[in-house]
């Protein structure tokens, strides 16, 4: 089977600084480098080293080449990548001595998309296959259409958090995954607890904790608690956690076998510095144990 993955493709540019800038300020920048990022490119990455056959469908600019090239070496089918005339997102990240940060973000060609690109690339799936979705591009609700339609699984990562963006979507999901301040969120916006979604698997991710999952078909909710480890950089890790426990649904895993490999490659994650460049693969993910 095929994941897939609306998602966005952002060129991380991290720079370090004495202290965050203040309004007027102009400061030189100690140290620099350029990573893949993107939430859609971090889950595509994730999927593929885990072992699924993942297709990316997204855009870049003509300066965002590199981008794709990357993706196509860690095994992401790369096809239904189109190059537009816009620039590529990209995420401009001023860290200082402290580990605080600013974020300055620009959607670029990830919100530049049209339904003729996504209809060519949704033409080659299959009853069965997954659809995977997040907030950083547009055609999203037309993309959740055409997979259901197509009698795809349609999956939604709901980060960057938008109620309305979500609500959008709810009729037509099969699985929704989301942190527990976004769930939170969400109640306040719907007046619904996770496990009363009309969505079927429900996910909520705890950190450190781990996760919760709810099927909502059988009443049932379950806790698995996460490996312990020493965090370096949470960033990713959620990413990283979809992309892996999609990836074990599309290779025919039950639901808590998923969700336990996609913990371990999470609690990994957080052990490393950076993005998609640092997702780990498959044969670390096997062997770290809870």
């Amino acid at each position: 089977m095929t994941i897939f993955n609306l998602g966005s493709i952002n060129a991380d540019l991290f720079y370090r600084v004495p202290h965050l800038p203040g309004p007027g300020e102009t400061l030189a920048a100690t140290a620099f480098s350029r990573g893949l990022g993107g939430k859609g490119a971090n889950m595509s990455v994730a999927a593929a080293r885990a072992a699924a056959r993942c297709v990316h469908v997204g855009a870049v600019g003509a300066d965002g080449r590199w981008a794709v090239e990357r993706l196509t070496e860690y095994g992401v089918d790369t096809r239904h990548i189109v190059t537009l005339d816009e620039a590529t997102g990209h995420a401009i990240i001023a860290v200082d001595e402290g580990g605080e940060n600013a974020i300055i973000l620009h959607p670029g060609a990830n919100r530049a998309l049209s339904e003729t690109h996504l209809a060519a690339a949704l033409a080659e799936a299959r009853d069965g296959d997954t659809f995977l979705f997040q907030n950083e591009t547009n055609m999203q609700r037309e993309g959740a259409e055409r997979a259901s339609a197509r009698g795809m699984r349609v999956a939604y990562a709901a980060a960057p958090f938008d109620a309305a963006a979500v609500q959008s979507v709810l009729p037509l999901l099969d699985l929704l995954v989301l942190n527990a301040v976004e769930a939170a969120q969400l109640q306040a916006a719907t007046g619904l607890a996770p496990e009363a979604l009309p969505v079927r698997d429900v996910v909520v991710t705890l950190g450190a904790e781990g996760c919760r999952w709810h099927n909502t078909d059988s009443g049932e909710s379950r806790d698995f608690p996460a490996p312990k480890v020493e965090p370096v950089d949470t960033t990713g890790a959620g990413d990283t956690f979809t992309g892996y426990l999609l990836a074990g649904l599309d290779r025919g895993m039950p639901m808590p076998q998923a969700i336990s490999q996609a913990i371990r490659a999470a609690a990994i994650m957080v052990t490393r510095q950076g993005t998609a460049d640092v997702i780990p693969d498959l044969k670390d993910v096997q062997d770290l144990s809870l």
